[in-house]
């Protein structure tokens, strides 16, 4: 839909002085007046509580059905009049929906939710709605994309929908003026507000069924929707830089999966000296999240034309790219930087469970994995020992698994002596590093049980429990009846969700949108819970809706 801009003042100037503006527009009078019937004018007007920025509005305005041309705007203070470009049809509803990108000029505070009416070319008026929520953490400014389905329901996604609408503070959105049939509708984080789901960039969200509304519905509620990315693009290799002899930087369209960032994956090739190079370190490290590094034995020409292949790369959702490569950059520096740990997990003087720990000390770069187990000490602070196991999340990233659970609320020591850590220049750093850290208190944890009911205990529920501020604190229990019980809960705030697991997968299907597979059915219950330390919440009551 293209616009023409016609105003009838020279500037567009807001009252100054005052305190700072934080309240969102609102309209506060339209025409023709909501649920108008036999409407034969050319135009339709709003008045918003305030100034606006014109070219907010006219990017939020949505009319339904869709009006083929240009529109003409004609501002006057805080009033608008939009000319429609062609005559409207006889006996159809038409509903006019303002999204909440609409901003004012003051303090650029955007409006709080959408504001819809409807009126009719004819005596009758349609006034049928569909209402939900869109959840997530932004879940505000999602376009609703609701399709009339009729014959044919292929390749839906390809035209622009039948109605719109956007959610507003909250995710919460309306559909409203719709006539009786079948609704197909989708959540779409529309980057390029075009009402078109570009597969490759837009987040999307699929019903769990289709909705019908029949000539005796007047309203349907509950359509609730969980955004994914389902780009079917596959990874690709976009660059490679040497920062010096041994160090290889590269990058790629998009992140790809932990499996995939293996040295045992890539190769590079001199094809000028016909020589083939493998890799032997590969590690994530301060990087761009497209990013990785690789660090291999070489003494390259910087002259010569070479290639770093990739036998295997995978996206995080699953998406396969085999047998890529890319033009490597070459350096001849050489690597003279000691070895250096960046971060530990916990923290120095932080906190750490006592049961099933594992200790991380991240290393700004690979290193020989041969180094003698007394290079590394964990005690308490009496100088006892602790027995423990080493692992490697990567080839730069040291774990300690202590072989039993450690004591509650005591304190640790780790020592390291970094001089047995040597990187592949034979840098290292004759120094001690070492750092204490807590064991929390089993007094500390908290709680929550209850019961979920309006269930269908068949179809495999799956409960979820998780911090609004930390996705590591993720609790999740498969339920069979309807009372449930978390334990050993670190304290924080949490959302809580269950999920009908009907593929049995153990995990949340989001679906997909061509050819549609509808979604599994899921319910929040309303509220944050606020679950405080030594203080269990029992006795909560979730419904499922």
């Amino acid at each position: 839909m293209s616009f023409i801009l016609i105003t009838k003042c020279a500037n567009q100037l807001p009252p100054g002085g005052g305190d700072v503006d934080k309240i969102p527009p609102k309209i506060v009078e339209v025409y023709p007046p909501d649920g108008t019937i036999n409407f034969n004018e050319n135009y339709f007007e709003i008045n918003f509580s305030e100034y606006v920025d014109k070219r907010s509005v006219r990017d939020a305005i949505f009319i339904s059905p869709y009006i083929e041309g240009n529109f003409e705007y004609s501002w006057s203070g805080t009033s608008l009049e939009v000319t429609f470009p062609v005559q409207l049809k006889e006996d159809v509803t038409y509903t006019i929906t303002i999204g909440t990108d609409v901003i004012d000029l003051n303090n650029k505070n955007r409006m709080a939710q959408s504001f819809t009416f409807s009126f009719s070319t004819g005596e009758k008026i349609d006034r049928r709605i569909i209402s939900g929520k869109v959840y997530g953490k932004e879940n505000e400014g999602i376009f609703i994309y609701a399709y009339k389905l009729g014959e044919s329901v292929d390749s839906i996604l390809e035209r622009k929908p039948d109605y719109v609408s956007q959610t507003g503070i909250g995710g919460n959105f309306s559909l409203q003026g719709l006539g009786s049939g079948t609704y197909r509708i989708f959540a779409v984080n529309d980057q390029y507000k075009d009402y078109l789901y570009q597969q490759d960039q837009d987040k999307i969200g699929i019903p769990q069924t289709d909705i019908i509304l029949s000539e005796t519905d007047s309203l349907y509620s509950g359509l609730y929707f969980l955004l994914f990315n389902a780009d079917v693009s596959s990874p690709r290799l976009i660059g490679a830089i040497m920062t010096d002899h041994n160090h290889l930087l590269v990058s790629c369209n998009k992140p790809v999966s932990n499996e995939s960032t293996r040295a045992d994956n890539f190769t590079v090739v001199d094809s000028t000296d016909n020589k083939i190079y493998k890799m032997q370190y590969a590690f994530k490290g301060k990087t761009k999240p497209e990013e990785f590094i690789l660090m291999f034995e070489s003494k390259i020409n910087p002259a010569n034309l070479v290639y770093l292949i990739a036998d295997t790369l995978t996206d995080e959702i699953g998406n396969v790219m085999s047998n890529d490569f890319t033009k490597v950059v070459v350096s001849d520096r050489v690597d003279t930087n000691s070895i250096k740990i960046v971060s530990t997990e916990p923290a120095a003087s932080g906190s750490i469970d006592f049961e099933n720990t594992e200790i991380k000390i991240f290393f700004d770069e690979a290193f020989n994995k041969d180094f003698n187990i007394s290079a590394v000490a964990l005690t308490d602070t009496f100088g006892k020992p602790i027995s423990f196991d080493l692992d490697f999340y990567d080839d730069a990233t040291l774990v300690i698994k202590p072989f039993e659970s450690l004591k509650p609320d005591k304190d640790y020591l780790v020592k390291l002596h970094l001089r047995n850590f040597v990187d592949l220049a034979g840098n290292k750093t004759d120094s001690l590093f070492q750092f204490k850290f807590r064991t929390i208190s089993g007094l500390d944890f908290t709680g929550l049980s209850g019961n979920i009911i309006d269930l269908d205990y068949t179809k495999n529920p799956v409960l979820i429990l998780e911090n609004g501020e930390n996705p590591q604190l993720k609790y999740q229990l498969n339920i069979s009846d309807d009372k449930f019980e978390f334990t050993r809960i670190e304290p924080g705030k949490y959302l809580l969700w269950c999920f009908l697991d009907e593929d049995s997968s153990g995990k949340y299907n989001y679906g997909w949108p061509e050819p549609i597979e509808f979604s599994e059915r899921f319910s929040f219950y309303p509220d944050t819970l606020n679950l405080r330390p030594r203080w269990e919440v029992t006795d909560l009551i979730f419904r499922f809706k």
